[in-house]
């Protein structure tokens, strides 16, 4: 949303003075899996939530960058941060979105170590805990080289939710008795050859202005992701675990 939250919360006052929408292109909330995984969390499918797991890397953005290699995305004067900013923060969104609750402390480790003359981070591991106490990881990486991971899995009382894991099946639910639940539900968007599919994000933005509804990831919800990564960036800077 920005590089600051400073800058984030102008962004909001702006929109509502002006009397615009706001919309943060957070597109994880409108892949069909995840809509679809919101509403079976909501239902009570899981049960109680006990931890997650969450990622989101690939091999970097010199390969679609137009810059290739000298690409703006590296440097830190300009890009702010790497990795964390360019993938980590959709999935701290994601997270958000389908627990329904915010995370209160992030434990972080952030390296630069895949990208030569980078000076932002390559790689990030973040530990989080919610309100609720469920505990789960978020991992944010340039340097997946050979297959790009968007994964989400989510553990609970009654069972597995495996959500775009699998290359057939974006959406598994195995019960805690064995009995699996499989569901085709759309493509996830991706930096891979012929991965360029419709993400519905201006889809959402331009329904939230013709029907004068809140968007679907305002500009509340997009500070408040933010927001963890600024603070997993001061949990890695002073070797903390950070509140949130």
């Amino acid at each position: 949303m920005a590089t600051s939250l400073e800058d984030a919360d102008q962004m909001i006052r702006a929109a509502e003075k002006s009397g615009t929408k706001l919309m943060i292109g957070h597109n994880q909330r409108v892949n069909e899996a995840h809509l679809a995984a919101k509403q079976a969390i909501a239902d009570g499918l899981l049960g109680k939530i006990y931890s997650f797991k969450t990622t989101f890397g690939h091999s970097g953005p010199e390969g679609w960058s137009v810059d290739g290699p000298d690409s703006w995305f590296f440097d830190k004067k300009r890009a702010f941060i790497g990795a964390m900013g360019d993938l980590g923060v959709h999935k701290a969104d994601l997270m958000r979105y389908l627990l329904g609750e915010e995370f209160k402390e992030v434990g972080a480790m952030i390296e630069t170590s895949a990208k030569a003359g980078a000076t932002v981070d390559d790689n990030a591991v973040l530990i989080l805990k919610s309100e609720s106490g469920i505990i789960g990881t978020l991992s944010a990486s340039w340097a997946y080289n050979g297959e790009e991971d968007n994964s989400t899995v989510i553990y609970g009382q009654n069972g597995v939710l495996k959500l775009n894991s699998d290359p057939d099946y974006s959406y598994i639910f195995i019960s805690a008795d064995g009995e699996i639940d499989k569901q085709k539900l759309g493509e996830m968007q991706t930096n891979e050859e012929g991965g360029q599919v419709n993400s519905h994000t201006i889809d959402a933005f331009i329904q939230s202005i013709v029907e004068d509804t809140t968007s679907v990831c305002d500009g509340a919800e997009g500070r408040a992701s933010l927001n963890v990564i600024m603070k997993a960036i001061e949990s890695a800077e002073t070797n903390i675990i950070t509140r949130i």
